[in-house]
């Protein structure tokens, strides 16, 4: 099924920071994201080019399996380790390394679905757009920049539909406790 401004014909990349929506589905709602269904509902019947999910690893954590699945699931998954920086602090975001591939797959491209709420990919998407590149987003409206909302030619809220994209029964949005 294809909404306004999506064609059979066009080819599309799927970039998604799963770090950004982990954190958001977790926080939101206590539940897990189910990547498969973003895939599926994003390309929404027309060509899949690619598909990219960027992965930070930890020492102590079990990526591994799940990067796995993704593997399994139709995307090509990219990881490196988290930074740790004098002082105990850690970073871990593949900002420049997903708009290096969006600009990469640009030619090959006529759709780039940009799975994450941060707000720090609006340039790229001004400068995707400029050049004939169409930008949909899909996110956690709750956890995502209002100016990224704005400037994309589409916009899908994951919020709107939980059961669609949230693995687990139950479903409940986490209110935040009020503290006096």
């Amino acid at each position: 099924m294809t909404s306004p401004g999506q064609f059979p014909q066009q080819r599309v990349g799927v970039f998604v920071d799963i770090q950004n929506l982990y954190y958001s589905a977790r926080s939101l709602f206590g539940k897990k994201v189910n990547f498969q269904a973003i895939l599926k509902n994003g390309v929404g019947g027309r060509q899949l080019v690619r598909a990219l999910a960027y992965g930070i690893t930890t020492e102590e954590a079990h990526e591994g399996e799940f990067h796995e699945a993704l593997g399994k699931q139709g995307f090509e998954v990219k990881t490196k380790p988290l930074q740790t920086f004098v002082g105990g602090q850690k970073k871990g975001d593949w900002d420049v390394g997903i708009a290096m591939d969006i600009l990469r797959l640009q030619p090959k491209i006529d759709v780039a679905i940009l799975v994450t709420g941060d707000g720090d990919f609006i340039p790229l998407v001004k400068f995707s757009q400029e050049h004939g590149l169409r930008v949909e987003l899909m996110s956690f409206r709750e956890s995502t920049s209002g100016a990224l909302i704005d400037h994309v030619d589409s916009f899908i809220d994951l919020s709107s539909s939980p059961k669609d994209y949230l693995i687990g029964t139950g479903l409940r949005r986490r209110v935040p406790k009020i503290i006096k």
